[in-house]
């Protein structure tokens, strides 16, 4: 017998033995100290923000009144080799200390996309704010200052303008019970759904959206928001004009019958005596009561201006298109 293979396979597995043996007592380790998946109950839970990072700090929204451009990114540290510049690179901002800069102060870098209009609403909405990272001031002069990128959430230009930072609170997490998907109508406070995003058109969870109500509309950040579109509506395909395949695709006998006396195309027959005219989906539809609707999302308001809010996705029955209808739980 070859003992000298079996050696070589023994230094072979050897090492693999002892690293399944440390996952092992790790794994035992975990279970009886700590959890490996971490489960917020109680307190914790409730101090968990609905919102964090990009979500948080980069949500953009919708405003009516006119932009400020004082301040602007005039140059940056490694402009020579960069066109853009993110989180750790070191710009110059036109402000300085004649303006009330000081060392430490942070600034908001947005980016202004022009004014916004929408087939869903309508109110003026104004324009359009991407929000772009935020910047912590490290040195001062009297007309420039020095600005060290401490977050960013897309690539930052020369010419982008800053604003202050506003103070940011995330609203709460709440524990509530499962969406109601068949409820009526409760609020009369009600909107559409009119961006998201990155021109996002189906909407998912944890995606940030803006809805046409605002502050003249007693929205508040924290508020819930019901999603819904009217049943029946917001189909994938385009209104299909009849019910079933033509008879002479199927190979039906009959034009005048499409595919014998009872056809498929003809559910049933109107009147009592089923003698009347043919029943058809649409027919049906149409004495029906109005209102009956599809909930398909929650929101949460994260911020909201004179005309607008911007909102995030912590629900889906489905997914949520642009235009879908909006109103305050």
């Amino acid at each position: 017998m070859n003992f000298q293979k079996y050696k070589k396979i023994d230094k072979c597995v050897l090492p693999l033995l002892m690293l399944l043996l440390a996952c092992s007592v790790f794994a035992q380790k975990s279970k009886n100290n700590e959890p490996s998946t971490i489960v917020y109950k109680g307190q914790a839970a409730k101090e968990m923000g609905v919102v964090a990072g990009a979500n948080f700090y980069c949500a953009g929204y919708l405003q009516s009144a006119p932009v400020d451009t004082s301040i602007e990114v005039v140059g940056a540290e490694n402009e020579k080799d960069q066109n853009f510049y993110a989180q750790g690179d070191f710009l110059y901002i036109s402000a300085g200390s004649g303006s009330g800069v000081k060392v430490g102060d942070m600034f908001s870098i947005f980016r202004p996309r022009g004014k916004f209009k929408s087939k869903f609403s309508k109110k003026k909405l104004g324009i359009y704010i991407e929000e772009i990272g935020g910047v912590e001031v490290v040195r001062v002069r009297n007309e420039v200052a020095v600005a060290v990128v401490k977050n960013s959430c897309s690539v930052i230009l020369l010419g982008d303008l800053l604003k202050r930072m506003p103070k940011r609170e995330s609203p709460k997490f709440k524990q509530r019970p499962a969406t109601e998907r068949f409820t009526s109508s409760s609020s009369s406070v009600s909107g559409r759904i009119v961006l998201a995003k990155d021109g996002r058109e189906l909407i998912g969870r944890e995606q940030i959206v803006y809805v046409d109500l605002g502050r003249e509309d007693n929205v508040k950040a924290g508020d819930y928001l019901t999603v819904f579109r009217p049943l029946g509506t917001g189909n994938t395909f385009k209104k299909v004009l009849t019910e079933s395949m033509d008879n002479k695709e199927g190979g039906f006998e009959s034009s005048r019958y499409r595919g014998g006396r009872y056809s498929n195309q003809a559910p049933r027959k109107a009147g009592s005596k089923a003698d009347g005219r043919i029943v058809s989906s649409e027919n049906a539809k149409s004495r029906r009561p109005k209102g009956l609707r599809r909930v398909v999302g929650e929101l949460v308001v994260l911020k909201v201006s004179e005309k607008t809010a911007t909102a995030v996705v912590v629900r889906t029955a489905s997914e949520i298109h642009t235009g879908d209808h909006v109103e305050v739980q």
